[in-house]
């Protein structure tokens, strides 16, 4: 039997990850989506809403997690950022497990990691493939966001891993500069040679 083969993808904010993560997606290959997880737990009823509330008074509501006055709880606070990280990677771990378990028949699985080098989850991947874009094209999508502003990405930028040690660090590069189509060129190719 083949072992299975688990594919870090990451990449930058505005890179195209979740575009290309859509693609392994619809050529039938599973993909776990950490920051969905997340959101999903986090959401309305979500199983991390008590412990998350307990720890940061005030945080959450009848919507979930309301991301502004968490996030001015723990930024710029390790200590804090510590604590809910404590409440959050167990529960994404476990769901990744059960991920792992209802696709154990796969020849291959797509784990959707953006802080995948920050966060060390390259040690636990057969092969890390980078999403990447020039800078330019990277910044005008990321400021085509809704609520976004030149600030907010040059802090969001701060805290990733810049995108050329990414690729130096790579498997295998996706480059998002093109069409959709050169990029699903690239994506099939790779799930060709797999």
């Amino acid at each position: 039997m083949i072992r299975q083969k688990i594919i870090g993808l990451t990449g930058s904010i505005g890179m195209g990850k979740s575009t290309v993560a859509a693609m392994f997606a619809e050529a039938g290959i599973p993909v776990f989506d950490a920051d969905a997880e997340v959101r999903a737990m986090q959401g309305p009823g979500g199983e991390l809403l008590a412990p998350i509330e307990a720890a940061f008074p005030g945080s959450t509501g009848p919507a979930g997690v309301d991301r502004d006055r968490l996030g001015h709880q723990v930024f710029a606070d390790k200590a804090a950022l510590a604590r809910l990280e404590a409440i959050v990677h167990p529960a994404v771990a476990a769901r990744r497990a059960a991920f792992l378990e209802a696709h154990k028949d796969k020849p291959a699985v797509v784990f959707d990691i953006p802080l995948l080098f920050e966060r060390g989850g390259h040690e636990s991947v057969d092969l890390v493939v980078v999403v990447s874009a020039p800078e330019a094209v990277q910044r005008a999508r990321v400021l085509a966001r809704p609520g976004m502003t030149p600030e907010k990405f040059d802090h969001i930028f701060g805290l990733q891993l810049h995108d050329s040690e990414k690729r130096a660090r790579a498997d295998h590069v996706i480059d998002t500069g093109t069409s959709l189509e050169e990029t699903r060129a690239q994506v099939t190719s790779l799930i060709a040679s797999l």
